[in-house]
C-alpha cells in the first residue's frame, strides 16, 4: 500500500512543479521581450495643434501637364501640354525623445544652420531630466527630403508624419479678391472727384479706408506665397528621456520567481475555493433532489 501512495505523492509534486515552472518561464520570457519597450514608452502630446496663428509656409511647384492622351489628334500644331503653377503647403511633423538631450539639440541646431533653415517658433520647457524642445522650422523646398532624413537620426523617433495640401485655388481666390478690391477702390476715388455733400464725401472716404485695410491684409497673406518667402514647414518635438540601465539576469530571475509564486498560490486558492463550492453544491443537490423527485412522483 505504501508504494502506490508514494507514487501519488510524487505525481502530485511533479504536477505542482510543472505548473510553477510554466509560470516562472512565462514571466521570464515576457520580461525579456516586452520589459524594455514598456520602460521606454512615453506620451507625445500634439503640441503644435494647440497653437493658433503660427507661421504658415507655402511653396511652388511648376510642371507641364499633358492634357491630351493622343497628341496626334491635335490640329493646327497646338501643343498638348499646359504649364501648371501649383501652390502648396507641405508640413513634416517629427516627435523624438533622447537620453542625450544637449548633444542632440546641438546637432539639430547645427543642421538647421547648415541647411539655411529658419526657426520660426521655439519653446523650451521643463527642468533637467524632463526637458522639452518644440521648434517650428522653415526649410527651402529643395532641401526638404535631405533635412527630413537628417531629423530622423536625432534621438529615438516616436512618430513622424508628412502632409502636403494644395493651395492653388486659395491663392487664385486671394488674387481675384485683390483685383476686385483695387477696381472698387479706383471707382470710389473717381467718385470722390465729383462734387457732392460732405456726408457723402465722408462715407466714401471711410469706405476707401476700409478697402485699403483689406488690401493691406491681403498683401500680407499673398506675401507668404512669394518666391522669396517659399518654405516648407517642419514641426519638431524633442523630449528628454532618462537613460535606461540594463536589467541584470539576477534581477529578472528574482522578479520572475516572485511573480510565479504570487500567481501560482492565487491559482491554487481559486481552484480550492471552486472545489469546496462544488462539493457543497453537490451535497445540497444530493440531499434535496430525492425529495423533489418524490414529490413529483406523488
Amino acid at each position: 500500500m505504501k508504494t502506490p501512495f508514494k507514487r501519488r505523492v510524487i505525481k502530485t509534486l511533479l504536477f505542482v512543479a510543472v505548473g510553477f515552472a510554466f509560470l516562472f518561464v512565462f514571466r521570464f520570457v515576457y520580461g525579456y521581450t516586452t520589459g524594455a519597450n514598456e520602460a521606454q514608452e512615453e506620451y507625445f502630446s500634439d503640441f503644435f495643434s494647440e497653437l493658433e496663428n503660427v507661421k504658415r509656409n507655402y511653396a511652388s511647384d511648376r510642371y507641364k501637364y499633358d492634357k491630351t492622351p493622343n497628341p496626334g489628334t491635335l490640329q493646327n500644331g497646338a501643343s498638348p501640354q499646359v504649364d501648371v503653377d501649383q501652390k502648396y503647403e507641405k508640413t513634416a511633423t517629427v516627435k523624438s525623445r533622447s537620453s542625450k538631450f544637449d548633444e542632440d539639440e546641438q546637432n539639430l541646431r547645427a543642421k538647421i544652420k547648415s541647411e539655411n533653415a529658419i526657426i520660426q517658433y521655439e519653446q523650451n520647457a521643463g527642468k533637467k531630466g524632463t526637458r522639452e524642445l518644440h521648434l517650428l522650422i522653415g526649410i527651402p523646398p529643395q532641401k526638404f527630403d535631405s533635412f527630413y532624413v537628417a531629423l530622423l537620426k536625432i534621438g529615438t523617433i516616436g512618430s513622424k508624419e508628412i502632409i502636403k495640401i494644395d493651395k492653388t485655388n486659395e491663392f487664385n481666390a486671394l488674387n481675384a479678391k485683390k483685383a476686385s478690391l483695387e477696381i472698387t477702390r479706383q471707382s470710389l476715388l473717381e467718385i470722390k472727384k465729383q462734387s457732392g455733400r460732405i456726408e457723402e464725401f465722408i462715407n466714401l472716404q471711410n469706405r476707401v479706408l476700409e478697402i485699403e485695410q483689406e488690401l493691406q491684409s491681403l498683401g500680407v497673406t499673398l506675401g507668404d506665397f512669394d518666391e522669396e518667402n517659399e518654405f516648407c514647414t517642419f514641426r519638431f518635438t524633442l523630449l528628454e528621456a532618462r537613460a535606461i540601465r540594463p536589467i541584470s539576469l539576477l534581477h529578472r530571475l528574482k522578479v520572475s520567481f516572485e511573480w510565479a509564486v504570487q500567481y501560482y498560490l492565487l491559482s491554487i486558492a481559486i481552484i480550492a475555493l471552486a472545489a469546496v463550492f462544488a462539493f457543497f453544491l453537490l451535497l445540497i443537490i444530493d440531499k434535496v433532489l430525492p425529495s423533489i423527485i418524490n414529490r413529483v412522483n406523488q
